[in-house]
Parts: structure tokens; sequence; C-alpha cells
């Protein structure tokens, strides 16, 4: 049996404040950078973008010089985008990527249930609980930082086949190279002519297979001319690059 029903004030400054002191941006963040990446400003003037395509904003980011400190998913109401900007500021993030999408309007039996639970612990209910057909939304923000000039300027990821489900016998196989997934614009990768989707086999005398392979060659020809030997379909191009030196 519900002992009490507490009645919210409905004006928008005391929603804004309450949203502000649960900011669901900030409580559901995730770290995706393990470096402690942040803005190389001190204080960075972070900006806001809000978008509907996540994937191709992704490689934007990527190929603008930007790698990805981390991000905010979560599914609730009307939730304000401005709590992804207050949160993007408070980790020292340069840009901020929003998106919404609609998910679904809260079940009569959600409320049923939300108001059962709050009934046996705290014998509260908080009156948003009974508002008639609340629209849900997922929300899912990414927070960016600018980073200098790289030396070589690829980002890359390592391909691998699947095993057969239907044979047993069967094991993953990883492909020979790394797959290219952006080419950072301005930077020695780009003016050597090298694109997404290309597979990088060869840095100079080094073969690369796997991502430390690829650290230690731009590591050991930074600031030199050295030839790039990588796919493109079926045809194996061989270009030369000037590495950037720190």
């Amino acid at each position: 049996m519900i002992k009490k029903i507490l009645v919210l004030g409905l004006l928008a400054s005391v929603m804004q404040i309450a949203q502000a002191a649960d900011n669901l941006y900030e409580k559901n963040y995730k770290v995706q950078n393990a470096g402690g990446l942040v803005s190389q400003q001190a204080n960075p003037d972070t900006k806001m973008y809000v978008s509907n395509h996540k994937d191709d904003d992704n490689i934007s980011m990527l190929e603008n010089g930007y790698d990805m400190m981390g991000s905010s998913g979560f599914e609730a109401g009307n939730v304000q985008s401005d709590l992804a900007l207050a949160h993007a500021k408070s980790i020292k993030a340069d840009t901020v990527l929003v998106y919404s999408k609609y998910a679904s309007k809260q079940s009569s039996l959600s409320k049923i249930d939300a108001i059962k639970q709050a009934a046996k612990t705290t014998g509260e209910v908080d009156a948003s609980v009974l508002k008639e057909d609340e629209e849900q939304y997922h929300y899912y923000a990414s927070y960016w930082a600018k980073l200098p000039m790289p030396l070589l300027g690829i980002h890359v990821i390592k391909l691998v086949h699947a095993a057969d489900p239907s044979d047993p016998n069967t094991k993953r196989e990883e492909e020979a190279g790394l797959k290219i997934l952006a080419v950072i614009k301005g930077s020695p990768a780009e003016k050597a002519g090298l694109k997404k989707t290309d597979t990088i086999k060869k840095i100079g005398e080094m073969t690369i297979n796997k991502s430390d392979d690829l650290f230690a060659a731009v590591k050991q020809y930074q600031g030199k001319a050295v030839d790039i030997a990588y796919e493109r379909g079926e045809e194996t191009v061989v270009a030369k690059a000037t590495l950037n030196s720190r």
C-alpha cells in the first residue's frame, strides 16, 4: 500500500536544478582511453554538436585529429543536452557529440512495478512515476580531445575471420596486416596517399601484423623518409612517407 505520494513542482527551473544535481551523462560516463586523455588546452572552449550519424561522425573526428576520451549511454525521459556539455567541460573535452533516439512510452505495468518497489522500500513514490505515457529516449554522447599531430597519422584495426560454426575443426583466422579505419588530415599518411580500408603490411623493413608492430615501426623511423607497403583491393602498393618526429 502506498503510504505517501510526493508531489513535485512542475516549474521548469525546479526541473533543471533536479537534473543538474543528478547529471545522467556524468553518472553513466565510461572512460575509453586508458591514457588519461584530456584537451591540450588548460581551459578548453568545449563545443557541443547534436547529430544522428554516430558512425560517420566517429570517422570524421578521427580524421580531424581527435581521439575519444569516453562515452555516456542511457535510457530516460526528457534530458537536456546541455547536461552533456556540462560534463564535457568538467572532464576537459574539446568536443562532445550528442545523440538521442525515441525508445518507447513507459508501460502501465512498469509504472505499477515501480510503485510497488518504492512502497516496499522507502514507502514514498515520486510523482513523476505516475505521469501518463511518459516517453523514453535512448541517449548517447561521445567526448573527444584534440591530439598533437601524430608521427604517421592512421587509426587501424586487426581483422579476424570467425570460425565456421558448422565445422568444429575450423579456427578463427587473422588477416595479415592492419586495416586502416581513418587517415588523419594533413598527416604524413595522408600526404603519402594512404586511405581508409587500405591494409598496412610493412613500414621500412618491419612487418606490420599488430598494433605493437606499428608503434615500434613509427618510433624507429620517426623523422625519416620510409617506404610503406600496403594493399588496396587486390593491388600491393609501396609509398614513401616522411614521418614526423617528437
